[in-house]
């Protein structure tokens, strides 16, 4: 009995700190928002110089491994479009599938899963750091709003840059897709870059597109939520870092749910 009252005293404030993380989080990004818009009236406005730096770490140092991830995505889909509709005699209408697929859903979400992997992680372990150094205190000592100095400047980046490099992963992947799939069907590259830009509409790069913003705001608020609530020293900037990776994806994967539920309605 003592045991199944625990067990349910746990689930409860488990819970309840989840929910209070979500508050948390919310509380922050509208506060990101009213410094990104009215911080120049209290004379602190966010400097668009720290926005440049967060965006060229998030996004224009990621581009090799983007790439390559992107590529490899392409290929990936050719191989299995060209092996699936073969079954059936349709290997000419891979580019279908294959565009639609890399639009709406492969190149934001895999790109936000790599964000989160790599600057998601470095974002929660500069703020932990920052936080168990008194580093944050001493901001607000010296009348410094720690959100609008730490939080602003990396929501934006994120919600910029995501989207940028999700329209690249676009470009690369079609790219390898169509060099694979006009070889293996002894085709032109160019009637499969034409087949292509016709299947695709402007609402499908704008859902791929407005996803990635999503994706992008939410890796910002998990890793800062995530970072500020850090104890324990060393070792609590390790589990705050892993959890932030972690709790990203999984935000990430239902997010994109919901979002590809709501908008193919």
């Amino acid at each position: 009995m003592n045991a199944a009252i625990r067990g349910f005293e746990s689930v409860g404030r488990r819970s309840a700190g989840f929910f209070d993380q979500i508050g948390y989080g919310a509380m922050l990004f509208l506060e990101a928002i009213y410094w990104l818009l009215a911080g120049w009236r209290r004379r602190q406005p966010v400097r668009i110089r720290m926005v440049f730096h967060e965006m060229q770490q998030i996004g224009v140092a990621a581009l090799p491994i983007a790439t390559l991830l992107s590529g490899t995505i392409g290929l990936m889909l050719a191989i299995q479009s060209l092996y699936s509709l073969g079954l059936f005699g349709a290997e000419a209408y891979a580019y279908i599938g294959i565009a639609l697929s890399v639009a709406r859903e492969f190149s934001p979400l895999i790109m936000a899963i790599l964000v989160a992997g790599r600057s998601g992680s470095a974002i929660a372990a500069r703020l932990a750091t920052m936080t168990i150094n008194q580093e944050v205190d001493a901001l607000q000592v010296m009348g410094i709003n720690p959100v609008r100095y730490l939080v602003s400047p990396v929501v934006v980046a994120l919600a910029i840059m995501l989207p940028c490099i999700a329209m690249w992963a676009n470009l690369v992947s079609e790219f390898t897709a169509g060099f694979y799939v006009s070889a293996a069907l002894n085709s032109s590259f160019g009637a499969f870059v034409n087949d292509s830009l016709t299947v695709l509409k402007i609402g499908d790069i704008w859902h791929g597109i407005g996803k990635a913003a999503l994706f992008g705001v939410l890796i910002a608020l998990v890793a800062v939520v995530n970072g500020s609530s850090v104890s324990g020293g060393a070792e609590g900037v390790g589990k705050v870092t892993t959890m932030s990776v972690v709790q990203s994806i999984c935000m990430i994967v239902v997010a994109d749910m919901l979002f590809g539920y709501i908008a193919t309605r």
